[in-house]
């Protein structure tokens, strides 16, 4: 495996578990409030950001690469409003994409098309997640207080679906 690829991916993998951590913080932030259905959703993007790192791993060991685990920051842990929780996971999923793109462009110049190939998964799971975000951020800013429990039972039915780890 491409020795700069492998240190890149290594710094990425990490920074997938750290968001998962970042998604629990907030998960158990929802929970002071009773949202079932927001601490369901974050849970789920815990789940998620998990399956990312565990995708990049499995990778790199197909490869040949060395996984190499570090520490994380703390995440925030305290907010003032469900809004300010949605506004700030749009903004750590805009830095993942950024990320992501970087990676991207560092597996071109190496000629790694092989993780230019599985890059693109991450690409377009980005466009996703800044899609679920901004929808999430403009429906809690369309509702009041009854409209945000019936988000909340709507956000309650989401369901992981692991990845399919051949894409």
């Amino acid at each position: 495996m491409n020795k700069k690829v492998e240190a890149a991916m290594n710094t990425q993998l990490n920074f997938e578990i750290e968001s998962a951590f970042v998604y629990m913080a907030m998960k158990n932030y929802l929970a002071t409030l009773s949202l079932d259905g927001f601490v369901n959703w974050f849970d789920i993007q815990f789940q998620e950001e998990m399956a990312h790192a565990d995708k990049f791993m499995n990778y790199m060991n197909d490869r040949g690469g060395r996984v190499d685990i570090r520490g994380f920051e703390t995440p925030q842990n305290e907010f003032h409003s469900v809004l300010e929780v949605l506004e700030t996971s749009l903004a750590h999923e805009q830095e993942v994409t950024r990320r992501i793109h970087a990676l991207m462009k560092l597996s071109m110049e190496e000629n790694d098309y092989a993780s230019v190939s599985l890059l693109q998964w991450y690409v377009d799971e980005q466009v996703e997640e800044e899609d679920n975000f901004t929808r999430l951020i403009e429906k809690v800013k369309l509702v009041k207080d009854a409209g945000l429990y019936m988000l909340d039972k709507e956000l309650a039915t989401r369901v992981f679906v692991p990845i399919n780890p051949a894409q």
